[in-house]
């Protein structure tokens, strides 16, 4: 029952955070942590520090990129207004890059295929 209860808990926690844009931060990968940690032998909070750890680097890592994106984007259009992470979207939006990276990806074949028609 424990069990149970346990994985309903991360459940909600996933669905909860999943509607975010960013990342997740230290509740959704200490959680994941912990089922893992639990799993693998009775080391739940051992992977509840680690998975917060990590949820943590990875939102600061995509927060810094982020900032990096809405800055280029204010150099080429200098006075716009919005958030760093408008910012950031509408620069991947313009430059047709993915969440996450900051140079266009040529390797999809959705963008592959208009640049092969002509």
């Amino acid at each position: 029952m424990r069990k149970i209860a346990l994985l309903a808990a991360v459940a909600s926690i996933t669905c909860a955070t999943a509607a975010s844009a960013e990342p997740g931060g230290c509740l959704k990968y200490g959680a994941v942590g912990a089922v893992g940690g639990h799993v693998a032998g009775q080391h739940t909070m051992l992977g509840a520090a680690a998975g917060c750890i990590t949820g943590m680097y990875k939102r600061h890592e995509y927060r810094k990129e982020a900032k990096a994106k809405a800055a280029l984007y204010d150099q080429e259009h200098p006075g716009s207004k919005g958030t760093y992470i408008q910012k950031a979207t509408a620069y991947d939006v313009e430059h047709s890059t993915t969440p996450g990276k900051m140079t266009a990806d040529t390797t999809t074949p959705a963008q592959a295929a208009p640049a092969a028609a002509q």
